[in-house]
């Protein structure tokens, strides 16, 4: 942490006394809102003419300075939130979390802050980590300023590189307008604590470039501030190792190297692409517009700022830089059922014979996944009838950046009734049909970090249940093929292997069930053989319920060891507001948080406030229908949280949607009393704005 010194305080003295009343909104939600651009740009004013933090500009300079990386809200402390919800407290100080980079000092770290209060910032003070943690400097996200560095150190290490490449590739690095090689990085950079070294996968740069490797993968180490001391350390080119970009091109000098020559890519329909080809064999049409969502009789839903409300439904919601969506205050018919649900991590553990694909092991969190958010397109990432909602990101930007359209609501026909029953006479006839549509509203997102695409949704169903899930898309991570690889992946094209990987994606789940004092409890299933009670000498074998308090069997055990566990459930503390952190892919050998010291601590779980934090995930084998990219159907996992003898009956009975039909004339049933609470037709259902589509994120 930043060493604190007399300035710091005389900083703390002279700005509380300067401290105003702020003037926000009266939707008790807002004190859940993100920060707007006006509170992004006031706080980094704040801080940026603070001189005992002696910041500078995120864009250019060197990497040896301090910087702000990052600014978002810091939610109020529970206490304080649920006095002013439930009991009409004061309302809690709006404060932002700062995130500072100090690379300008002896001993370089990460420092976070709180600040405020909002709108006008007049204070700040440390954030510190569980334990008192400081965060070193080597484990710092990526910022744009270092890529750059990155990109021109490789450039220049690569030049000896170049007549390989060309005569491999038809690309290259040096003097490049077009057909120019580019790179991704690998993540954890290093083996152990303190490295900062980075595998480089080497592409062709054409559309999809994430699906054309040119069997060239560089290990460089960047650790040092001073970008004049990065070295290239190891390359592996078609299956061989290198100790030096002079060997390998000395080796390819001499004729000595088997060359991967690469396919000249066509003009059109390439591979990575996703432009039409081929037709399908029964000739329906597909060049026309398909089944669409409407809403006849207009929106069935409320959205005020970052409240949302639906049936029995609301809930204050915010789209955080660093993890993404998060929910607040989720309460049915004004009962209050979860303080909070969001993301926390979503990670995928990859298996490889190239070194870059057995040292993947990404951690999302830590490519800021809240902060890459881009445009939703109306009618294929959201229905169009949506609602949709910008995003303000202040990250690695010198102001906020303004994210069109990513976030959406819409309500979504299940295409399957909630419920149904036809009451049959069984003689040709019935008593009754009764039916519900089903209907869900939807509150999605995405996150596109680097290749992989994931759409985060949450979903209020008017039963009571919500559910949450996300989808995997877009290009698979894959490597350059060769006949070792095929023991961890499929041969998805003719250079390419898809690589095997674990998707787990780690959810918070702050149940308030009748209150904050819970208990966890499990259900076993298991036969019973018994005595039939009413005919003698009989057995009867059935189910039988058992409700105890056992530990969550552990799954998969990765780095990051809140993956260990499907579900675990701990006390909640405001010292523990996340399972993961932005720091935890560069340094997932000693992070800050570390998720088993949160279940670790023996502590009683009998009627407490709880916290579930539950892990869901999916292995991937990819093969040849991942190209050009992963399809969500079977690509998706989430979770369920559902009433179990919350309600007196199924709270939906209150929609006024169901369809009841009664023959008045039984067993004939030739006349019908058809029941129903909405207009007999829907009326027109066509959305008549033509698709439109932006797709930039510029600062504001």
């Amino acid at each position: 942490m930043w060493q604190l010194g007399l300035p710091w305080a005389l900083a703390l003295l002279l700005t509380a006394a300067s401290s105003g009343a702020s003037a926000e909104p009266a939707d008790p939600a807002s004190i859940f809102a993100d920060l707007s651009p006006a509170e992004l740009r006031a706080v980094r004013a704040f801080l940026m003419e603070r001189p005992e933090l002696g910041l500078s500009p995120s864009r250019g300079g060197p990497l040896a300075k301090n910087s702000l990386f990052l600014v978002e809200l810091l939610p109020p402390k529970k206490r304080s939130a649920l006095r002013f919800l439930e009991h009409g407290g004061a309302r809690p100080r709006r404060e932002a979390r700062a995130v500072i980079f100090f690379g300008a000092q002896a001993e370089p770290n990460i420092t976070e802050l709180a600040v405020g209060p909002l709108p006008r910032p007049s204070s700040y003070r440390p954030l510190p980590f569980k334990g008192g943690r400081a965060v070193p400097f080597w484990a710092r996200p990526m910022t744009r300023l270092e890529y750059e560095l990155l990109h021109e150190a490789l450039v220049a290490a690569l030049a000896p590189l170049e007549p390989l490449l060309r005569e491999a590739t038809g690309f290259g690095f040096q003097n490049c307008s077009e057909r120019c090689l580019t790179f991704s990085d690998i993540a954890p950079r290093g083996l152990g604590p303190g490295e900062r070294r980075t595998w480089l996968v080497i592409q062709r740069f054409v559309e999809g470039f994430f699906l054309h490797p040119a069997g060239l993968e560089v290990l460089l180490d960047h650790r040092d501030p001073d970008p004049r001391r990065w070295a290239v350390l190891r390359l592996w080119y078609n299956g061989r190792y290198f100790g030096s970009v002079r060997e390998l091109a000395e080796s390819h000098a001499r004729g000595a190297l088997p060359l991967a020559r690469l396919p000249e890519p066509p003009a059109r329909q390439l591979f990575s692409s996703y432009e039409p080809r081929g037709r399908f064999s029964s000739g329906t049409p597909t060049e026309v517009h398909g089944a669409k969502v409407c809403e006849p009789q207009g929106r069935r839903y409320r959205l005020r700022g970052n409240r949302l409300e639906y049936g029995g439904w609301s809930l204050a919601f915010r789209l955080r830089s660093s993890a993404g969506l998060q929910l607040f205050d989720v309460r049915f018919d004004g009962e209050r059922v979860a303080y909070e649900l969001s993301v926390q991590e979503a990670i995928a553990f990859y298996g490889g014979h190239s070194p870059a694909a057995m040292q993947t092991k990404y951690m999302d969190a830590g490519w800021a996944m809240g902060a890459s958010s881009y445009e939703l397109a109306r009618g294929v990432d959201c229905p169009e009838t949506a609602a949709f909602l910008d995003a303000h990101h202040l990250l690695d930007a010198d102001g906020p950046v303004r994210f069109p359209r990513a976030l959406c609501v819409f309500e979504l026909p299940t295409g399957v009734p909630l419920r149904r029953h036809f009451d049959s006479d069984f003689q040709g006839g019935f008593h009754f049909y009764a039916g519900l549509e089903g209907r869900a509203l939807v509150l999605r997102t995405t996150s596109t970090v680097y290749n992989y695409d994931y759409i985060w949704d949450f979903l209020l169903y008017p039963n009571g249940v919500l559910e949450t899930k996300v989808h995997a898309t877009g290009y698979i991570h894959a490597t350059f093929y060769t006949p070792e690889g095929r023991r961890y992946g499929s041969r998805v094209h003719s250079h390419l292997l898809g690589n095997i990987h674990t998707h787990l994606v780690h959810y918070k789940v702050d149940l308030d069930v009748a209150g904050s004092g819970n208990s966890f409890e499990t259900m076993d299933i298991r036969f019973e053989n018994i005595s039939n009670p009413w005919s003698a000498g009989a057995r009867v074998v059935q189910d039988q319920g058992r409700v105890g308090q056992e530990p969550p069997a552990p799954g998969l055990t990765p780095p990051l060891t809140c993956g260990r566990y499907h579900l675990a459930v701990t006390r909640r503390h405001e010292s523990e507001p996340s399972s993961s952190s932005i720091y935890t892919q560069n340094n997932p050998w000693d992070p800050p948080v570390t998720f088993e010291s949160f279940i670790r601590d023996n502590e009683t779980i009998e009627d407490q406030d709880l916290v579930a934090w539950v892990t869901v995930g999916f292995l991937h084998v990819p093969h040849a229908e991942d190209i050009p990219n992963t399809a969500t159907p079977g690509n998706a996992v989430g979770f369920f949280l559902r009433p179990f003898n919350f309600f007196s009956e199924d709270p939906s009975v209150a929609s006024r949607a169901p369809v009841i039909v009664r023959p008045l004339d039984p067993p004939a049933c030739s006349r019908l009393q058809i029941q129903r609470w909405t207009p007999a037709s829907p009326g027109p259902c066509v959305h008549p704005e033509p698709f439109t589509y932006n797709g930039t994120y510029r600062q504001v």
